[in-house]
């Protein structure tokens, strides 16, 4: 049987995995992202490579991380994350390293095909994921194919402006919706809420420290689950904004499915429930037509990993 090498690299540990033609990742290994980037995690991941090569009959190998990359798939222009991989030949020195094709892609996209080749997305030739972690990544499927945009950079959701001369973005516009519908935006809602109702905060602040800042992210999903009304409010806030953000999107493009997936997608219905109703309430010709079907991604932190090793036999 032959077999793809995917990785993903993150801008503090690189995963590499053995993926089969069903999706399933026979072997895993981890590396940290060497903190000078460059060279020495083209290095690093080379090594990882051919360690796999090693034990397996691999085809190909997939590479993914954030960042924009060539609408050829063969460099990367930025990488906000990573040091010196800034305008980077990298398919053309890694081949050279390991003897193998590699394609590159964006994670968000590589995620997406992941979770509708093998996840959630069921197949579905017109489907958008959303990312939700500490910032919102996005990726688009249109005629089952990812959809990049003339110069490789589409599908960049979280940075469309929700709030004119709102809250700053990392990247430097101001009201992005990332700012609003992702994971550190829910923090902000946390915050808020607190601030709004202290008397009413006591039993979430206990779960940390007795602070604001002691409250984590898994501190405030597991009070939500237990009820908690300042828990319950924050994720009400931060799925009023991805439910708008998706009512956005289904004018703009007609998905028959929207995936959301990352990290803060572990609340399940707690988040969900909130986005179908803002979805719902927001949604062009609302009562008139079907809604696009609203679903978890399944995959978790694998979906890169194993969307860009099927992409490597594309």
């Amino acid at each position: 049987m032959n077999f793809d090498i995917g990785i993903d690299v993150g801008g503090t540990k690189v995963l590499a995995g053995v993926v089969d033609s069903q999706g399933k990742i026979v072997e895993k290994i981890r590396r940290e992202t060497p903190i000078e980037g460059g060279s020495a995690l083209t290095s690093v991941i080379s090594e990882m490579a051919n360690e796999l090569k090693g034990k397996y009959e691999v085809a190909g190998i997939g590479v993914c991380s954030a960042g924009f990359f060539a609408p050829d798939r063969r460099s990367i222009i930025a990488n906000p994350n990573i040091a010196n991989w800034n305008g980077v030949e990298l398919a053309n020195d890694l081949e050279s390293r390991i003897g193998r094709p590699v394609v590159l892609e964006n994670d968000a996209n590589a995620a997406a095909w992941g979770e509708r080749q093998f996840g959630a997305g069921g197949q579905a030739n017109e489907l958008v994921m959303l990312t939700i972690g500490t910032g919102l990544g996005g990726g688009l499927i249109t005629d089952g194919k990812i959809f990049r945009g003339s110069r490789g950079a589409a599908a960049e959701f979280g940075h469309m402006r929700a709030v004119p001369e709102g809250h700053l973005c990392g990247c430097g516009l101001r009201g992005c919706y990332e700012q609003y519908a992702s994971g550190t935006a829910l923090m902000r809602h946390a915050r808020e809420a607190i601030s709004a109702s202290p008397d009413l905060s006591r039993s979430l602040l206990a779960r940390g420290n007795g602070t604001v800042d002691g409250v984590t992210g898994e501190h405030l999903t597991s009070a939500a689950k237990d009820g908690d009304p300042v828990a319950v409010a924050a994720f009400n806030t931060t799925g009023h904004w991805i439910g708008a953000l998706v009512a956005t999107l289904e004018a703009a493009l007609d998905p028959a499915k929207v995936v959301i997936g990352g990290g803060v997608i572990a609340a399940g219905e707690i988040l969900l429930k909130p986005i179908r109703e803002s979805m719902s309430q927001l949604s062009l010709f609302r009562g008139r037509r079907s809604a696009p079907e609203l679903v978890a991604a399944t995959l978790g932190n694998d979906a890169g990993l194993i969307g860009v090793a099927n992409l490597a036999r594309h």
